[in-house]
């Protein structure tokens, strides 16, 4: 029979000495039991060292997936007590965390399991009148995080460089987004030479995407820009001894862009952004660009091709050199690009480089939203590295070290003021294990951050 059960706290329950005991015997934060022969969950008060928004998502989503495969389809929670045993943040960001997290506990990418359905556990609070506008900042972050999520799942022959901005058009057609595709003859008139390189194998063309919201046409313009490499074989030099089937999530990236830009555009944010995507699948063929290939950029610097399983650059470059022909205030490039910053960070904190001042506002800002980022220093001694003895530099080092920073010194050299640049490498944090408001898919991870850092530097 389906039923609505209570959640309470510990503390709700302090009279009876029975169930207290049960509760200190377990190692979980929470379990299910009976009390006065009702159905309830009851969740351990939370230590002191447990009390951030981070942990308030993680238990939501840990009680949200556990009700998933259970008859329960609501649950009534006190957001008074909630927010008691929380006290050490804002009333309205607990709620809203807890809601963020109940979401996207019940996410499962479900579109190619034909008896699957989709999770759903009605989350019901006692206060709703005084609360609503928190409530609805929780479904808004995890709407826009879930959106990446779908984006980066999606298998290669669904969501290729051609459908991908149909995609983001349905999307994002009932937002104030204005979105500009550029088609293949666009870009060759744009001069966005990684672009048109590095998609020369495919039988797909490029797209360049600009994703435009302005809640506040007076803010400065922030400029994300979104690798979205749809599948990455590496190109002729290709990659090999690995499963390679989650070389469709390459557009990590593009899809951080697109759910932060979503994000921001439901929220009605006070802000002026633009996501700028670059859309290529790197597939080997007769056409592909060789290693030891030229290419020469708008801005007139010339790139010698060393590898091209390095493309995530080569088409960010062409995403940066936009930036600031829209004279963007501020510019943030995300990308999935190197397996150095999974080495150096591991699978839980991505990279961050650039302005040393901004890069530790955005790690504080990973650090409460999730998103976490942990900066790393473009070491300039480190620019010899990208010496090229046939253009003005290579796309890979010549060193077998330092290989997320040498990205990012590649990456600083497409941009006119670097001061006003972060580059984010999330590649060792693209996909999720099964815990806490993750599943084992992709993490979603970026669209928060971004989000977060344009409001940061637009107030």
């Amino acid at each position: 029979m389906n039923k609505q059960v209570k959640i309470l706290f510990e503390q709700e329950v302090k009279d009876n000495e029975t169930v207290i005991n049960y509760i200190k015997s377990k190692k979980e934060d929470f379990i299910s039991t009976l009390l006065n022969e009702e159905a309830v969950i009851i969740i351990k008060q939370p230590k002191e060292n447990k009390q951030t928004l981070e942990d308030i998502r993680v238990l939501a989503g840990n009680l949200s997936k556990s009700l998933a495969h259970s008859d329960v389809e609501a649950v009534q929670l006190n957001d008074e007590i909630l927010v008691e045993n929380y006290k050490s943040n804002e009333k309205k960001d607990v709620i809203t965390a807890f809601v963020e997290g109940w979401n996207l506990g019940l996410y499962k990418f479900i579109t190619y399991k034909s008896e699957a359905k989709a999770n759903h556990v009605e989350l019901n609070f006692l206060n709703v009148n005084d609360i609503s506008n928190a409530i609805d900042l929780g479904e808004i972050r995890a709407a826009a995080m879930k959106f990446s999520r779908d984006l980066t799942n999606e298998t290669a022959n669904e969501l290729n460089p051609e459908v991908f901005p149909e995609v983001l058009k349905e999307e994002f057609q009932n937002l104030n987004v204005e979105i500009n595709v550029l088609k293949k003859p666009e870009i060759e008139q744009a001069d966005m030479q990684g672009l048109l390189a590095v998609s020369r194998g495919s039988k797909y063309e490029p797209r360049f995407v600009e994703l435009k919201y302005v809640g506040d046409d007076s803010k400065p313009l922030v400029a994300l820009v979104g690798k979205g490499v749809t599948f990455d074989t590496g190109g002729i030099s290709l990659k090999s001894g690995r499963d390679l089937s989650d070389m469709r999530m390459d557009m990590g990236g593009a899809a951080a862009v697109s759910g932060a830009i979503k994000l921001l555009a439901e929220s009605k944010a006070k802000v002026n952004v633009i996501g700028l995507l670059q859309i290529v699948e790197n597939m080997p063929d007769s056409n592909s660009i060789l290693p030891g290939d030229v290419i020469r950029y708008k801005n007139g610097k010339t790139v010698q091709v060393g590898n091209t399983d390095a493309e995530g650059r080569l088409i960010l470059a062409d995403g940066l050199i936009r930036a600031d022909e829209l004279k963007a205030d501020y510019i943030v490039d995300i990308a999935t690009l190197t397996g150095a910053a999974a080495v150096a960070l591991g699978s839980e904190t991505g990279a961050v480089m650039g302005n040393l001042e901004y890069a530790s506002e955005m790690r504080t800002i990973g650090a409460k939203n999730g998103d976490n980022v942990w900066p790393l220093p473009l070491i300039d001694a480190y620019e010899s590295y990208l010496d090229s003895d046939y253009a003005d530099f290579s796309n890979i080092s010549n060193k077998g070290e330092a290989g997320a920073i040498t990205a990012g010194l590649f990456l600083r050299r497409f941009v006119i003021n670097p001061e006003k640049w972060l580059h984010v490498d999330m590649a060792g944090v693209m996909e999720s294990q099964n815990k806490g408001y993750y599943t084992k898919s992709a993490r979603g991870f970026g669209a928060r951050l971004l989000a977060d850092y344009t409001i940061e530097k637009s107030e």
